[in-house]
Order: C-alpha cells, then sequence, then structure tokens
C-alpha cells in the first residue's frame, strides 16, 4: 500500500463516530482499538481498514488457504477465524443452525488504511495502489479536528435467555459429572441471549459499547450483512518479531465500591485457589499448542496469575510466549493453538465435543477472533467475548456468555459471573 498522508491529532484520541461513520460506505470493515491501555506485546493504538481489494473466504482447508493468500501478496490482511473452524480442524460437528453470515474464515486487503501507533498521536493513511485515493483523502483530512466530547444516544435491546437459570444449573451439574468421570478436566460453558429486530444500529451500538467499557482488544466489525460489535479484553494470540504472546484470561471478580473495596477484591483473585486451578490449567494447554511450532526450548510463561482491572471485573491473566520455529509458518501457529483453550477446556477436543452435545445454540464467530496481519508477518487476534454478533438480513441479534467450570465450580456463582460479563450491555438495556 502507498502512504498517502500522516498527520497529528489534536489529542492521542482518535475521532470514533468519523470512523464509524466512513465504514457504513463499504462492504468490510474492520477498527480495532486499544483504548491506552498499557501492554508491552502490541503495536498499535488504532488500524481502520475500510473496503476490500481483494477477499478470501472460506469453509474448508481454510489455514491452507491463508497461507496461500498471504504468500501471493504479502499485505495488510484484516479478518476473522469463527468457533467453526474446529470442524475443519478436527472430526467435530456443530448440531444447531447457523443464525449469523460469518464463514468460518475471512480475510480482506483493505482499500483504504489508517494506522495509529500506541502512545503517538501520529496517525498514517494508505491506499491500495489501484483504488482512486481522493474519498479518502478528504476524510483523513476531517480528522485532525478536535473531537466534540458528548454521550452516545443509545440503549441496548432487551435481550432474552434461550435457556432459564433452571436449565443452565441443569447442565451445569451434568458437566461436573463429566468432570467426576475423568473425561475432562475444566470446560467452558456459554448461554446466549438473543433479539430480533428491526431498527439495530451497529454503528451506535459500537460507540456506546466502547465508551461504557473502553477494552484493549475492541474491535467493530463489518462482514457484508455480518457485524461483530466487540469489548474484548482478551488476546488470543499475537506476533512481534519472531516471538508469539498469547494471553488467557480465566478468572474474574466485580469491581468493587471504592478504591479500598478493589485492592482487597484484587488480592482475593489473586489467591483464589479454585480460579488459579481454571487459569493454570488453560496456561498448561497453551503451552503445549505454542510448543508444537516452537523452536526448541523457547516456550515460556512470562507472568503467572497477572491481575488486569477493567471497567466492570478484574481478570487473572496469564502470559505464555514462545519463539516460531523456522520450520514452520507463522499460519502453522495460528492453526495448531485454534480454537483457544480459554474458551473451550482441557482436553481441548474432549471439552469441545461436550460443548457441541450440550449448549443450546451454535457459537460460530463467537470464541473465534478478529485481528489483523501485517505485510512482515506480524499479527495481533484478539478472543471474541463480550461482543454483540448482529445479521443485517434476518435482524437477528445475539450476545454469547461463559465461563469455566471445575470440579471446584458452583452453580450459582458461575450462573451470576455470566451476567456479570455482559453487564456493560445489560446494565444499558432499554
Amino acid at each position: 500500500m502507498e502512504k498517502i498522508l500522516e498527520f497529528q491529532l489534536p489529542t492521542a484520541k482518535i475521532n470514533l463516530k468519523r470512523l464509524t461513520d466512513f465504514s457504513k460506505d463499504f462492504t468490510y470493515a474492520s477498527i480495532l482499538l486499544s483504548n491506552n491501555y498499557t501492554d508491552a506485546y502490541g503495536k498499535y493504538e488504532c488500524l481502520a481498514a475500510f473496503g476490500a481489494y481483494r477477499i478470501l473466504s472460506a469453509e474448508e482447508s481454510c489455514f491452507a488457504q491463508l497461507k496461500s493468500f498471504y504468500e501471493q501478496r504479502k499485505s495488510w490482511l484484516f479478518g476473522h477465524f469463527a468457533y467453526d473452524l474446529k470442524n475443519d480442524l478436527e472430526q467435530l460437528n456443530s448440531q444447531h443452525d447457523k443464525k449469523h453470515a460469518f464463514n468460518g474464515l475471512c480475510f480482506f486487503e483493505p482499500a483504504y488504511l489508517l494506522l495509529q501507533e500506541r502512545g503517538m498521536n501520529v496517525v498514517k493513511a494508505f491506499v491500495n495502489e489501484e483504488v482512486d485515493p481522493r474519498p479518502f483523502v478528504d476524510f483523513v483530512q476531517s480528522l485532525d479536528s478536535p473531537i466534540e466530547e458528548e454521550k452516545v444516544d443509545f440503549h441496548f435491546p432487551k435481550m432474552q435467555p434461550i435457556m432459564s437459570k433452571a436449565e443452565y444449573l441443569k447442565a451445569f451439574d451434568k458437566l461436573k459429572e463429566e468432570i467426576q468421570f475423568g473425561n475432562i478436566y475444566e470446560v467452558n460453558y456459554c448461554q446466549q441471549f438473543i433479539a430480533k429486530l428491526n431498527d439495530f444500529d451497529p454503528y451506535r451500538a459500537f460507540l456506546k459499547l466502547n465508551e461504557r467499557s473502553p477494552m484493549p482488544f475492541s474491535a467493530f466489525y463489518k462482514n457484508e450483512s455480518a457485524y461483530a460489535v466487540s469489548a474484548s479484553p482478551e488476546r488470543f494470540l499475537c506476533r512481534k518479531g519472531n516471538k508469539l504472546y498469547s494471553q488467557p484470561i480465566k478468572g474474574t471478580a466485580k469491581r468493587g465500591a471504592s478504591e479500598l473495596d478493589d485492592e482487597r477484591i484484587k488480592l482475593n483473585l489473586r489467591n483464589d485457589l479454585k480460579e488459579q486451578t481454571e487459569n493454570v490449567m488453560i496456561v498448561d494447554l497453551v503451552r503445549n499448542d505454542l510448543s508444537r511450532t516452537a523452536a526448541k526450548a523457547s516456550v515460556k510463561v512470562e507472568e503467572l496469575f497477572g491481575v488486569y482491572t477493567f471497567p466492570q471485573v478484574h481478570q487473572l491473566i496469564s502470559t505464555i510466549s514462545s519463539e516460531l520455529s523456522p520450520n514452520f509458518h507463522f499460519v502453522d501457529a495460528i492453526k495448531n493453538s485454534f480454537p483457544m483453550g480459554s474458551m473451550t477446556g482441557a482436553p481441548k477436543i474432549s471439552a469441545m465435543k461436550i460443548i457441541d452435545r450440550d449448549e443450546k445454540s451454535r457459537r460460530e464467530l463467537y470464541s473465534g477472533s478478529i485481528g489483523y496481519i501485517s505485510p512482515n508477518g506480524e499479527f495481533d487476534f484478539n478472543v471474541v467475548i463480550r461482543t454483540l454478533l448482529y445479521n443485517a438480513k434476518s435482524n437477528f441479534l445475539s450476545l454469547t456468555v461463559g465461563g469455566a467450570i471445575t470440579a471446584a465450580a458452583e452453580g450459582e456463582s458461575e450462573y451470576e459471573e455470566c451476567l456479570l460479563k455482559a453487564k456493560a450491555i445489560f446494565d444499558q438495556q432499554n
């Protein structure tokens, strides 16, 4: 891509409303935000990609196709991996009908790209050599004016659970039996909330969600008639240089009423044996996943049981790294780590079989990943959680939330944790 403009923002904050408004003119768009969180591994504060110069959309042999697509032309790529890709990787299936229009994998090379590095208020604008730059130039030049701070006038629609609390607790007891029988050690069990409506605005929904719950891996993603509005706190996998980093989340606690209360809750979360057990099981799973493409003796736990604070919750996050072996393509590292263990459980395949059997809805893009690949093969992908999925053709809106079940888990508290994770949306419903 050709750089056409570089300019300084009045502040380090880009005008998000103008970005979302501009995306309305395109069939494909991706806005990735870090919301100024401290992050040793991420490179960009904002990446905004508009329009598809070329597209890869696949349901079978997806990772092989992605590798070929990248090698044909090493360019910026934006897109997603749906959780349903598990069926392409293993002998698995999904018994429930698809409600959304996301394919298993889709990546597009953008016509236009905005890039803002972390800690910088400089924005760089790029345009594909084959497209008309003039509409983009006019738009980019409008971004250097000050942002008018105002509250977003939007309330999330009322969403109904597809299963009752009693049904959730019954399923929970069944899963605990699977653990007691030794079939699994941990499983991430999810429930879905849905709405059918004609007037949902995914653009304003994203602005409101990012206002209420700014997260380090937030995303607005438009793929034809399919939309993802995400406030994700979790990184699936990134590549920086030749190092890979994964940061699974396992362990959640609500925010306190005061700073002193917050500190007490954080200390309790850090030392909670149940939460540590959930977390370390997934750390071991991620270590094993990364070892399949790692240089010898390069897999390391950079941080174990780190406590991180977000607007509605505290989370227990661990960081695992590896060095990519020269014998493997970076796409192989993504393939061998997907889907992320924090969203399946352990052992991974056994947990996914039970998820397919016992969950009441198809996950689709939920539990998958949204992110980018750069021309030099670096990448960064989130975990699609705390995310609204919207099908503009059928007017179907869904929100899925879940949590890890282990031998020490209790049904009531796990159910309440699910609701806590959706607090940013549930507290703003009509």
